[in-house]
């Protein structure tokens, strides 16, 4: 089987391929991005081929790859909230035009498409736990750009599910919520909202900052272990079961605020030598979301998933608790001493 993967260089494409190379001896795969250097350690492998594409310039050497692929995995997008509200259109330009490209490119070669949508598709619904096929998209006013990123998926999530009726097309939808790990981000990178929570507070720490808790950090949020994340992966993948479905990929009992999560992350830095200094200096303080990300964005209150549906179709459960899933991502980052430069 081979398997294509566009956005092989992020978080979740990388640990994808990693997994796929180790464990999975008939599966090769096909690795796109414009950067390897989180899949550089894998390229010694012959089961894996690097091509470098910019998918926003030269499509036509993309679709070449997707008539030769069994499976797609179009991983590539922007996931920063802060390029949300700064840069709205960037974010529509990959994470719909570029990808909703490569949906019709599959339609009219009749490949099998495993699309990440995301738990941002749900906004602010007020289920108390999100469920696939019955929650509502509610996201907030035209002024508030920080939706155009779910609106984006929730865009592809229709397209996907119309060719599916029409044409037949065979997709999987999944929705990762929270996902965090080894490579999530770069946080060498000092800008203030460049990263996803996590590795913006690992950042801080790195750099001696405060941490920044927008609006109090009473927000809620279930976190998911990367490896829980590529396990569903593996097995929508190897299942029929998972053709034409929707799935939320998530861990409901590793739900915890903001503002708590900050608190465990300063504890937890705490056993690195090499950082005690920098984080006894460290202060977690209140700002607010006007300040930090601008008049712009708008946040949930609370995103918790029902994964029923993934048990039951996959036989997958979330298994990593959320204090073993913070300590494997600062272990990656922060077990050997290192230098901001």
């Amino acid at each position: 089987m081979n398997i294509l993967i566009v956005g092989a260089g992020g978080f979740i494409g990388s640990h994808l391929s990693e997994e796929i190379l180790r464990n999975r001896r008939d599966w090769h795969v096909t690795a796109v991005d414009i950067s390897s250097a989180k899949i550089e350690h894998l390229l010694s492998e012959k089961k894996i081929d690097f091509k470098k594409i910019d998918i926003l310039k030269d499509f036509d050497r993309l679709e070449e790859l997707i008539k030769q692929c069994d499976v797609i995995f179009p991983l590539a997008a922007i996931a920063s909230p802060l390029v949300y509200v700064q840069d709205p259109l960037k974010v529509f330009e990959l994470d719909f035009e570029a990808n909703l490209r490569i949906i019709r490119s599959a339609v009219r070669h009749d490949k099998r498409v495993v699309f990440p949508s995301t738990s941002e598709v749900y906004g602010m619904c007020e289920d108390g736990e999100f469920k696939e096929d019955d929650s509502n998209c509610v996201t907030g006013p035209i002024c508030k750009q920080r939706w155009i990123y779910s609106c984006s998926k929730q865009m592809l999530d229709r397209v996907i599910y119309a060719h599916g009726v029409r044409d037949g097309l065979r997709y999987t939808l999944f929705r990762p919520f929270n996902w965090i790990g080894p490579r999530l981000d770069d946080i060498y990178n000092q800008n203030s909202g460049s990263s996803r929570v996590v590795s913006q507070f690992l950042s801080n720490i790195l750099h001696g900052k405060n941490i920044n808790l927008v609006n109090g950090g009473s927000q809620i949020r279930c976190f998911t272990y990367i490896s829980d994340g590529i396990d569903a992966l593996v097995k929508i993948i190897e299942s029929e079961r998972a053709n034409r479905q929707i799935f939320n990929i998530g861990n409901p009992h590793n739900e915890c605020s903001i503002g708590d999560l900050a608190r465990k992350i300063v504890s937890l830095a705490k056993k690195y030598d090499w950082l005690k200094n920098l984080v006894e200096k460290i202060e977690i303080v209140n700002v607010n979301s006007d300040d930090y990300y601008g008049k712009s964005y708008q946040d949930v209150s609370r995103r918790v998933p029902s994964i029923k549906k993934a048990k039951d179709l996959l036989d997958w459960e979330s298994k990593v608790g959320m204090d073993e899933s913070l300590t494997k991502t600062m272990d990656f980052y922060f077990a050997d001493p290192i230098t901001t430069g």
